[in-house]
């Protein structure tokens, strides 16, 4: 048995430090908020979509950055076994559109509720409002071997390393150390980046941060006018000159600073290290119907509306406060009537419509993110057991490493994934 120290009562830490208790390890678990989960607490605006119910090969297409490096990981502990985790600790769950798997209540903090319930009866030592300050590991004097005294040889016994912890309230030392400090994503629930700091001062590389499921700021104030406006079934693109880079059909929101909702998340994700300067983003607001399709339909509105301006003839075709947006990126008067609408301003009406232009300053800060992306480099770490190569006794898991997906449950999965193997392989002594 060994004395192990789980650093952060976050999903990843919880899933850690169970499964070193299930294999007999004696287990203390460090949080430094007055209660464990706080971030599960806003995970799926306070309902908590905690796995998605799909099979590995699927999540797999849902991971961004990591695919490879986590796939023992999930295949070790799958949504369906995470699933059957909180079933068999009592949590009541339903699956809805997406796959995306919530307890039935709604309430995130069941979700938590269950995890402390499995953490507790395992006999684990929780301690909260406790900050680790500093994390070191150490190397113990060799001990030389019964009756012989000559060191030169071999016949010396080398003491496993062990780690010190320096907390705001008590030092300690112990056996192993999984670190599940979570990433920079909102701070106010204790991701402060703590990780990071535990990685550098013993050497091991952190790669940049960068915010990942987030929205994105726009150019210009145009945005302002269409502040509120939800679209939905529209496409959503991103490209470098003539190379698609991200196209999705879905929801998104127009915002006091640019643009968000689910497609946009998804968009953040994939370009957050890129520079934005050199990409184009468009929104076609009528995926559904093809160029052709589409001007069929904009001549027959205008028969019906020909005695009308330009700006009450797209009523039926186009959300109210898109209209204005759209006919300025068509350069053509709203008051302008539907009769003396040229075949060329037609031309650029149904262009502004299928690829309407919206020009990405920026991303919104990591403290905003949904998720962290960036964070201890994964060439240091040993995908099968989370061990730090170089110090095996200190283990990364969750958001605090380089890993990140999409929505729909799949950043909350890889957290119980790798937490899980945290915990479930650290051998006995």
């Amino acid at each position: 048995m060994k004395k192990v120290i789980v650093i952060g009562g976050g999903p990843a830490g919880l899933m850690a430090a169970y499964a070193a208790a299930n294999k007999g390890h004696n287990v203390t678990l460090i949080e430094k908020n007055e209660k464990l989960g706080k971030k599960i607490y806003i995970t799926g605006k306070g309902r908590c979509n905690f796995t998605n119910d799909c099979s590995v090969e699927d999540f797999m297409l849902n991971i961004v950055r990591g695919r490879k490096f986590l796939t023992g990981a999930l295949y070790g502990f799958s949504p369906e076994k995470t699933i059957n985790f909180f079933k068999n600790y009592g949590l009541s769950v339903k699956i809805e559109r997406g796959n995306r798997a919530f307890p039935t209540s709604d309430h995130a903090s069941d979700v938590t509720k269950t995890l402390e319930k499995a953490c507790k009866n395992a006999g684990i030592d929780i301690k909260l409002r406790e900050k680790v300050l500093k994390l070191i590991s150490i190397m113990p004097n060799i001990i030389p071997m019964s009756g012989i005294t000559d060191c030169a040889t071999t016949n010396i016994i080398p003491m496993s390393r062990r780690v010190r912890l320096v907390t705001d309230k008590n030092e300690y030392e112990c056996d192993e150390v999984i670190v599940a400090t979570g990433g920079a994503s909102y701070p106010t629930t204790g991701s402060t980046g703590d990780g990071y700091h535990f990685a550098r001062s013993n050497g091991i590389k952190v790669t940049d941060i960068k915010p990942s499921l987030c929205g994105i700021n726009l150019s210009g104030d145009f945005f302002k006018n269409l502040q509120g406006l939800t679209l939905k079934n529209v496409t959503f693109s991103v490209k470098n000159q003539a190379k698609v880079i991200y196209e999705e059909f879905g929801e998104m929101l127009f915002t006091h600073f640019g643009i968000s909702g689910p497609i946009v998340l998804s968009a953040s994700a994939l370009i957050n290290r890129l520079p934005l300067e050199g990409l184009d983003a468009f929104i076609d607001l009528k995926p559904a119907l093809d160029a052709q399709t589409l001007d069929k339909r904009l001549l027959r509105d205008f028969e019906k509306f020909k005695n009308k301006q330009i700006a009450n003839a797209l009523v039926e075709l186009l959300p109210q406060k898109m209209i204005g947006e759209v006919l300025r990126v068509s350069v053509i008067s709203p008051t302008k009537t539907v009769n003396v609408i040229t075949k060329e301003e037609r031309s650029r009406l149904l262009t502004a419509i299928k690829s309407f232009p919206v020009k990405m300053r920026s991303l919104r800060s990591v403290e905003e993110a949904i998720v962290t992306s960036g964070g201890i480099d994964l060439s240091e770490i040993n995908p099968k057991t989370m061990q730090a190569k170089k110090f095996p006794n200190i283990r990364f898991c969750g958001e605090v490493l380089d890993v990140d997906a999409f929505t729909g449950g799949f950043n909350m999965q890889i957290a119980f994934a790798t937490g899980y193997a945290a915990g479930n392989t650290i051998d006995p002594l």
